[in-house]
C-alpha cells in the first residue's frame, strides 16, 4: 500500500471529538490504535479513489465489531474534514429471533448519528429455502445485499459502505481458490451489476484484531449474528482456522499475503485474458505487465 503522511485537520484537544468516541479510553495504548485505523482507513479511500465531494454514503450497520469500527472511524476523518461526504447510518434487522432491535435505534440516537432502521424479515424467507443444516450465509447476504442497494437508491446514495477488512478479504481469496477455483477476492471498490452503486471497503487495510480491540475498548454493544454464527463447519470457518494456524506458526504472514494481493504478476500466471501468451515470441514485440489493464476483460 502506498505512504501516507499523519493524519492532517483540527487539532485534537482532550475533548471528544464526536459522540461516537464518548468514554474512549485515555491510554497511550488505545490513542496509538485509533490513530492508525484513522490513518489506514484514510490510505485504503485514497488508494482506491473513493471519494467523491457532495456524495452520499450509505453505512452499512449490523452491530457486530467491524460496522461499530467503521462507523466510528468514518466520522471521525468526516469530522477532520477529510471525507467530504453525507454519512447515512443503515441498520437492516432481518427478523432474526432474539435480535435486540431497541440496541442500535437508541446507540445511534444516543450518539445523534443520522440513521435509517429498516425491518425486513428476511429470516424467515432463508429459513424457509434452506434445509436443516444447510449453509444460510449465502442466501442471507443475496437477500441483505438487495434490500441495502433498495434503501441506498431510496435514500439517494451513491454508495453501500460496509465493514468487510483486511481478514475477510483473504478468507474470501483462500475461499475463491480452494472450492471456486477462481483468483478473486473482495475488492475494496465495485461498481455493482445494475452501473448505478458503488459497494465501498474503506477498512481494507485493517485487520480484524484491530477492529476487534477497538471495539471492545470502547464497549460498544456488539450484537452477534445468531443465524449463521452457530452453524458448524462453515467454509469460511475452516479457512479462517487455516490462517488462524498459520498466523501462529508465522507472525506477520497474513499481512504478507494481503500485499500479494496488491502485487499480481499476470504474465506469471496462467490467465491468458490477463496476458497475451499467444504474442509472446522471441524477437517479437513483448507485452510486460504494465499493459495488462489494456488485456483486461471488464
Amino acid at each position: 500500500m502506498n505512504e501516507h503522511s499523519d493524519i492532517d485537520g483540527p487539532d485534537e484537544t482532550e475533548a471528544e471529538i464526536h459522540a461516537l468516541f464518548r468514554g474512549a479510553p485515555a491510554t497511550t495504548a488505545f490513542r496509538k490504535l485509533r490513530k492508525r485505523l484513522v490513518r489506514d482507513t484514510r490510505a485504503a479511500i485514497e488508494d482506491f479513489g473513493m471519494i467523491r465531494p457532495g456524495d452520499r454514503w450509505l453505512v452499512c450497520l449490523s452491530g457486530g465489531k467491524d460496522s461499530y469500527t467503521l462507523l466510528a472511524i468514518l466520522h471521525e476523518l468526516q469530522w477532520r474534514g477529510l471525507l467530504p461526504v453525507e454519512l447515512l447510518a443503515c441498520n437492516l434487522d432481518q427478523g432474526q429471533p432474539g435480535f435486540p432491535a431497541t440496541v442500535l435505534p437508541e446507540f445511534l440516537k444516543d450518539r445523534g448519528v443520522t440513521h435509517r432502521i429498516e425491518y425486513q424479515d428476511t429470516y424467515s424467507i432463508v429459513t424457509d429455502k434452506i434445509a436443516p443444516g444447510g449453509t444460510m450465509c449465502s442466501l442471507c447476504s443475496r437477500l441483505r445485499r438487495g434490500n441495502l442497494y433498495r434503501i441506498a437508491r431510496e435514500e439517494g446514495c451513491s454508495a453501500v459502505v460496509l465493514g468487510h477488512h483486511r481478514d475477510d478479504m483473504l478468507e474470501t481469496f483462500f475461499m475463491n481458490l480452494f472450492h471456486g477455483g477462481r483468483l478473486a477476492t473482495m475488492p475494496p471498490k465495485l461498481l455493482n451489476e445494475e452501473g448505478d452503486l458503488l459497494v465501498l471497503r474503506p477498512l481494507a487495510y485493517i485487520a480484524e484484531a484491530d477492529c476487534e480491540k477497538f471495539a471492545r475498548d470502547m464497549d460498544y454493544p456488539i450484537i452477534p449474528c445468531d443465524l449463521c454464527g452457530s452453524q458448524e463447519g462453515l467454509q469460511r470457518a475452516q479457512v479462517k482456522r487455516l490462517l488462524d494456524e498459520w498466523e501462529a506458526r508465522s507472525p506477520g504472514r497474513r499481512q504478507v499475503m494481503f500485499r500479494a494481493l496488491m502485487n499480481t504478476r499476470p504474465s506469471h500466471l496462467l490467465d491468458p485474458k490477463l496476458f497475451d501468451f499467444a504474442g509472446l515470441w522471441p524477437g517479437a514485440a513483448t507485452v510486460s505487465d504494465s499493459d495488462v489493464p489494456n488485456l483486461r476483460e471488464h
